[in-house]
């Protein structure tokens, strides 16, 4: 297998914590801290920082990837955008911005959300998605936009600034809904998973290959965990119970319902994990449930010893992962251990992205209908190069 890339999470949205649910246990995100956390995951050898993105909770990720991009020197960022949120053109410029500024250490992961203060169904919040991507994909590879969308709708050079390979940086993107698995399938380049059983991963894993295949493309694989990994099982069991000793049933539930996307099917997968798991949280052997009490999004870690980790992370790359991103609490002590105990038995590095050739779509509505796509058109952007 080629080396599988490991990225850290750093907690803009603050999603930090000592234990979950205490009072004064928690960490909210600032400039001073989350910076501590990217420059400790690039000095402990981590590929990529994914730097998420909400609107009530955090900082902003975008422009702290403009001021923590002239303070690394080697490790990617994940930048989370959202979609709506700005407008595509601007959007554009400022990445191929951050791109130039982290000579070309760019990837981007695409957030289908609604605006802050909007209510908007799946179905058009999705097909908003793909005519986002579509055309910021164009910009960035230098392409002329010409589009009348639902709600895209251009007739725009690109912006002068491009990045650094002067293509579009790879894009990562997760939802487990129908109508996100059809996005991902057309215009994403990294599929990303919240944890999952094994067999259930493996399912996703084979159904998105032949998704993709029938747009005429290729995925790759990220999965979303979290990590509590010490230098034996018994210790590593006992930090997650720590983890959630002081948590009650009913701030574990108010803490989830916070989140822009606490009604997704994804979330709701999260909860049937945890309804499925043992006694102890256990939904199998090595992934704990009991972390997902508190969090609205990816809802379960690994639990064990440095063997067992490496040897859940190696299992999933026998299903086709090829990048983790992984997490643990608190962010930058669990940094330090995964980057000592687990990366050094890894075969890792950044994923090698080569641009693929995208020819123009034609979308069929997600609501409806599977994507359709005509022989080389896409999504009514007409390309010209710049």
């Amino acid at each position: 297998m080629d080396p599988c890339e490991v990225s850290w999470f750093a907690a803009l949205c603050d999603d930090d914590t000592s234990q979950l649910g205490v009072p004064g246990a928690s960490m909210p995100s600032s400039w001073a801290h989350c910076r501590d956390i990217v420059l400790a995951a690039e000095r402990g050898g981590f590929d990529n920082v994914l730097l998420p993105s909400g609107y009530a909770l955090g900082i902003d990720g975008v422009a702290f990837a403009g001021g923590i991009a002239a303070l690394t020197e080697r490790i990617r960022l994940l930048v989370a955008v959202r979609c709506g949120e700005l407008w595509v053109p601007q959007l554009a410029r400022q990445l191929a911005t951050l791109d130039e500024m982290l000579d070309g250490r760019l990837t981007i992961n695409i957030i289908s959300s609604e605006l802050p203060g909007e209510q908007l169904d799946g179905g058009p919040r999705y097909r908003r998605t793909l005519e986002t991507m579509d055309a910021l994909r164009a910009f960035l590879e230098g392409d002329r936009v010409d589009v009348d969308g639902e709600f895209v709708r251009l007739h725009l050079e690109p912006p002068r600034v491009r990045t650094t390979s002067g293509h579009c940086p790879p894009m990562y993107f997760g939802g487990l809904s129908e109508d996100a698995r059809e996005v991902a399938a057309a215009s994403a380049d990294v599929y990303l998973m919240w944890p999952d059983t094994f067999d259930a991963v493996a399912a996703v894993v084979d159904d998105m290959r032949a998704r993709a295949d029938r747009h005429g493309r290729e995925l790759r694989f990220g999965y979303r965990v979290h990590v509590v990994v010490r230098e034996t099982e018994d210790e590593a069991r006992a930090a997650a119970a720590h983890l959630v000793a002081g948590l009650d049933d009913e701030t574990g539930a108010r803490i989830r319902a916070r989140s822009l996307d606490s009604t997704s099917v994804g979330v709701r997968r999260q909860g049937e994990l945890r309804d499925a798991a043992d006694l102890d949280g256990f939904v199998e052997p090595n992934l704990w449930t009991g972390i997902g009490r508190a969090r609205s999004g990816c809802g379960a870690a690994i639990v064990g010893d440095p063997d067992q980790v490496v040897a859940k992370l190696e299992a999933y790359r026998t299903l086709g992962i090829d990048a983790f991103i992984l997490s643990g609490y608190p962010h930058l002590d669990e940094c330090r251990r995964v980057a000592e105990l687990v990366l050094p038995r890894l075969d890792h590095a950044p994923l090698v992205h080569a641009p693929l050739v995208h020819a123009p779509l034609v979308h069929a509505p997600l609501v409806h209908a599977p994507l359709v796509h005509a022989p080389m058109v896409r999504a009514g952007v007409r390309r010209a190069r710049h």
